[in-house]
């Protein structure tokens, strides 16, 4: 009988950021499409619960540490089995501010988790992976790497991060690996509502500079996550996937009074 489309029974998949959010998102859907799933994350504790939650394996990781990270590769292929699939989930966000006023302690630390981070982890899977010349690798992006912003420590982080997905599905392909990105919108994940309940963003206007009028869920991310790491996306490697209900095409609609009103 042939497994239903999407299915990832009997695979591994590492997420890190895996405790909640985009990445928590991301474990509860591979875990009920059959992966076994590493649940990676700083907090220990909500990984913990979270592993809990959908039957997976807990792991504490720094990922802004190189040694801590090829410590967690290494340990789940010793201990859970050879990685399929990585999700690099992990980030963190800043408040809009302007440069004067950023404090570089805080520039450094959005730079080492999310780019750093990111290139760390997939580096540290890929080597197992390209011994056995097989593997997906998924990086969040997100839609700010393609439009001016004023984060300016996240959003160049992530438009690097943009960069090295394609850099790295040019330079593992041959070996079977798929890298690619998602480039969400403004997600309701609990970071963002944390900014917005310090005044730092305003959910009205976040959700009117979008076509369908609202925030992305963490759910409908992880659904692009699990279509690309799946035998579905078997000849994509190295795009970036805007999942943004229409942040891209709507921003230039503001001059001209924004998207329309639609009534019922």
């Amino acid at each position: 009988m042939s497994k239903a489309v999407g299915s990832l029974e009997g695979r591994v998949a590492v997420v890190t950021g895996g405790a909640s959010g985009i990445g928590g998102a991301c474990v509860r859907l591979m875990a009920a499409r059959g992966a076994r799933v590493v649940v990676a994350d700083l907090n220990a504790e909500a990984a913990a619960k979270m592993a809990a939650e959908v039957g997976g394996i807990a792991m504490s990781v720094d990922v802004r540490d190189a040694d801590a990270v090829q410590a967690l590769a290494d340990r789940v292929e010793r201990e859970v089995g050879a990685t399929d699939i990585v999700v690099t989930s992990a980030g963190i966000v800043q408040p809009p501010l302007p440069p004067e006023d950023l404090p570089l302690e805080l520039y450094d630390n959005v730079v080492a988790v999310n780019l750093r981070g990111t290139y760390l982890t997939a580096k540290a899977f890929a080597a197992h992976m390209l011994k056995r010349r097989s593997g997906a690798i998924v990086t969040i992006s997100s839609v700010t790497a393609e439009r001016s912003t004023p984060l300016h420590a996240y959003a160049p982080t992530k438009a690097a991060v943009t960069n090295l997905t394609m850099g790295l599905a040019s330079e593992w392909g041959r070996a079977g690996i798929r890298v690619n990105t998602v480039e969400p919108g403004y997600t309701r994940t609990p970071a963002l509502q944390d900014q917005i309940d310090r005044g730092y963003r305003d959910p009205t206007l976040l959700e009117d500079n979008s076509a369908l009028g609202r925030m992305v869920e963490p759910e409908e991310i992880a659904k692009a996550v699990g279509f690309l790491v799946s035998d579905e996306a078997s000849a994509i490697t190295g795009i970036a996937l805007p999942v943004d209900a229409g942040y891209f095409c709507a921003g230039s609609w503001h001059p001209y009074g924004g998207v329309r009103k639609r009534g019922a």
